[in-house]
């Protein structure tokens, strides 16, 4: 495939889940001007997935077929009312039951992300932007990742990565994601909060030209330990961790207590937060943007963002679903784009450390 001279950026946009509201979303997606308005999408999908869906939608979209293509036929594949399609598969498939698990449905999100990350590596496309998977449908099709961010990170070969995601005033990075609660004090070093601190740093200055950001690191426990009364992670990581990014010339400070932290930022009073775990900056944040959120994948050497929410199995198929997040990721990732691919990331794995 071969990239187009035309000042609006190709995005790669993966089907998700097929059994979930991704293929839904998607085609809602792209009967709103919007996106036409920023970028030319490029689909990775199943033909039969969008027919079935176009179909169920009464959506007045055309498929458009886009393999080893030249500048004409590009031309006319981007263009509103198609629906551009780079099929990763090589063969027609049974039906999906929607809104149920299976290692079919997993394997087939697993081939669309592969194929997207290949097209963004051979420079074909600006960027990918992802629908939601379900993890335990790639589990069980044999991807043991624990969500997207992670295995873009193998299949990018990328040394550091993390997640930031944003919504309204918000831009989060977070030390540990999809962990469960009871793990997540021992998971934490002084290791990872400097990883999370300098992915935070990294990504407002590169991606959004704040050269001096000022950064919150959230605290673990309740009242940010209270001078060690109700935990000793704030004294014996968090602090650690603070000085060593400030060592770094990192503007950052901490531990706040989570409870107050989110409320100031929304003052404007920081540009950026550090959360340790996944609800405590996903509660804040969805209740101030939810709908609106996009998560940005900071480190890998190709533009990423996503959607803020799951694959939906229980309104999967029956038109609910609002694309309102999708769009949201793709005019952000059309936004990333250019500022991206002139400044690539480039992480040291040794300042992490």
């Amino acid at each position: 495939m071969v990239a187009l001279p035309n000042p609006k950026p190709i995005l790669a946009i993966t089907m998700g889940d097929p059994a979930g509201i991704g293929p839904e979303i998607i085609v809602k997606a792209l009967e709103l001007p919007k996106v036409w308005r920023v970028c030319r999408p490029l689909i990775i999908g199943h033909p039969t997935i969008f027919e079935q869906t176009i179909q169920s939608l009464k959506a007045s979209l055309v498929i458009t077929y886009l393999d080893g293509h030249d500048e004409s036929s590009g031309k006319k594949a981007f263009r509103r009312g198609c629906l551009p399609l780079f099929d990763p598969f090589s063969q027609s498939i049974r039906p999906i039951r929607l809104g149920h698990v299976s290692a079919k449905a997993g394997e087939m999100a697993a081939t669309c992300i592969q194929s997207a990350v290949r097209l963004a590596q051979a420079g074909c496309v600006d960027g990918i932007v992802t629908a939601p998977i379900n993890k335990e449908a790639l589990h069980r099709a044999g991807h043991l990742y624990p969500g997207h961010t992670e295995m873009l990170a193998d299949l990018t070969k990328a040394k550091e990565s993390g997640m930031m995601i944003m919504g309204g005033p918000l831009k989060i990075v977070f030390t540990t994601t999809h962990l469960a609660l009871r793990d997540v004090a021992e998971a934490l070093t002084v290791q990872k909060i400097v990883k999370a601190i300098r992915l935070a740093h990294f990504g407002l200055k590169e991606l959004f030209g704040l050269k001096k950001s000022r950064i919150a690191v959230a605290g673990l426990n309740p009242h940010a330990g209270e001078n060690g009364l109700f935990g000793d992670e704030e004294q014996r990581l968090i602090l650690p961790a603070i000085k060593r990014a400030k060592a770094q010339r990192i503007s950052c400070s901490g531990p706040h207590p989570a409870d107050t932290m989110f409320a100031k930022a929304l003052t404007g009073a920081f540009d950026g937060i550090v959360a340790l775990y996944h609800d405590q900056g996903l509660i804040p944040l969805k209740t101030v943007a939810f709908g609106h959120c996009v998560n940005i994948t900071i480190g890998l050497p190709i533009l990423r963002t996503s959607v803020d929410h799951g694959t939906a199995f229980d309104i999967a198929g029956k038109g609910k679903a609002d694309p309102t997040s999708l769009v949201d990721a793709i005019v952000m990732a059309a936004q990333l784009a250019p500022r991206f691919s002139s400044q690539p990331p480039k992480i040291s794995r040794k300042a992490l450390s």
